[in-house]
């Protein structure tokens, strides 16, 4: 069974970094193009980054330049620097395979940019 379980979110002034861990459980990961969405309160879900199995990484154009995302296919694991962060940033922030896939979403992690 697939799981994503994303931690690192927090509280942040507008300005601060904040770097978040997305862990994959199951037989999934290293074959697949990983990606971070978020989705902010009354909006809908949108992709953020997105990174193939050879590195090569996409970005929304809201967050090109700030975000950052990697992965460590040796511990299943998609990270997401996030520098630079604007309030228009806060969401709540999820991992899943890009495409998506309706049944690996997972809880997510709060991102609140705040001062």
């Amino acid at each position: 069974q697939v799981q994503f379980v994303e931690s690192g979110g927090g509280l942040v002034q507008p300005g601060g970094s904040l770097r978040l861990s997305c862990a994959a459980f199951g037989n999934i990961f290293s074959g697949y193009t990983m990606g971070w969405y978020r989705q902010a309160p009354g909006k809908q879900r949108d992709s953020v980054a997105r990174i193939n199995s050879g590195g090569i990484t996409n970005y929304a154009d809201t967050v090109k330049g700030r975000f950052t995302i990697s992965r460590d296919n040796a511990k299943n694991t998609v990270y997401l620097q996030m520098n630079s962060l604007k309030p228009e940033d806060t969401a709540v922030y999820y991992c899943n395979t890009a495409p998506s896939y309706a049944a690996y979403w997972g809880q997510g992690t709060q991102v609140t940019v705040s001062s």
